[in-house]
């Protein structure tokens, strides 16, 4: 049987899946990244997780075809949820969503004793970085790697962290580009806070015309563009 070839976004996800790992992919769609590392014997078990029952079917279809029903199990469910607590799972990975439902979900998970704060969390949200950041910081998870990549046209965060004992602190500029994103400040990083820029400058321009202008909204939108400018020059 032909070998799934995934998407240059959730190829670099499973880069950072370790060998043997027992993996809970949240919000899985059609399971290809956990049925793809199977085929390749890199995860010893996986759960994919579906709250919307049109991907959780297909998710079902795929694992069937590939013949991995010993390897994956897939469940409905809505988020951490999914996951049992004799699942033994060491990673969890939440891909292409916003980063306050990834916030969300994490946080449900640690409200209901979910996560057992043992797990690797490779996050990829498709928005709202910063949020997400700024919840790990508080919840006492280090990001120990991030990546950025241009695909179809979007650009997409990759965020790895771990759970620590250590007390986080990040700056705003880290929770704002990225600890890692800041030291290495690539093509495509300049890429992603060139095309925000246009927009808040945009913003800025259509304040210009309110008969009323929000003196905090303005000064916190000069912040945001003061900050990014000094980030691509």
């Amino acid at each position: 049987m032909e070998s799934i070839q995934l998407s240059k976004r959730l190829e670099l996800v499973s880069l950072y899946i370790q060998p043997g790992a027992r993996l809970a992919d949240i919000g899985s769609d059609h399971a290809y990244l956990p049925c793809a590392l199977a085929q390749k014997n890199l995860i010893e078990w996986a759960v994919a997780g579906e709250v919307v029952k049109g991907p959780y079917n297909k998710a079902k279809q795929e694992v069937s075809y590939r013949k991995l029903e010993n390897q994956i199990e897939v469940r409905f469910g809505d988020g951490l949820e999914v996951i049992h607590s004799d699942d033994r799972i060491d990673t969890i990975t939440i891909c292409g969503m916003g980063g306050a439902l990834i916030r969300d979900i994490l946080q449900r998970g640690i409200n209901n004793k979910i996560l057992s704060r043992k797990e690797k969390l490779i996050l990829q949200p498709n928005v709202g970085e910063k949020t997400l950041r700024t919840f790990l910081m508080n919840n006492h998870y280090k990001i120990i790697n991030e990546e950025i990549l241009a695909e179809n046209d979007k650009i997409y965060e990759i965020i790895v962290a771990i759970p620590t004992d250590e007390t986080i602190q990040y700056s705003e500029l880290e929770l704002t580009f990225g600890p890692f994103l800041l030291m290495n400040s690539s093509s495509i990083f300049k890429l992603k806070w060139s095309r925000e820029l246009e927009k808040l400058l945009y913003i800025k321009e259509e304040l210009k015309k309110s008969k009323e202008v929000d003196s905090m909204k303005e000064n916190r939108l000069n912040r945001e563009i003061n900050q990014i400018m000094e980030m691509i020059k």
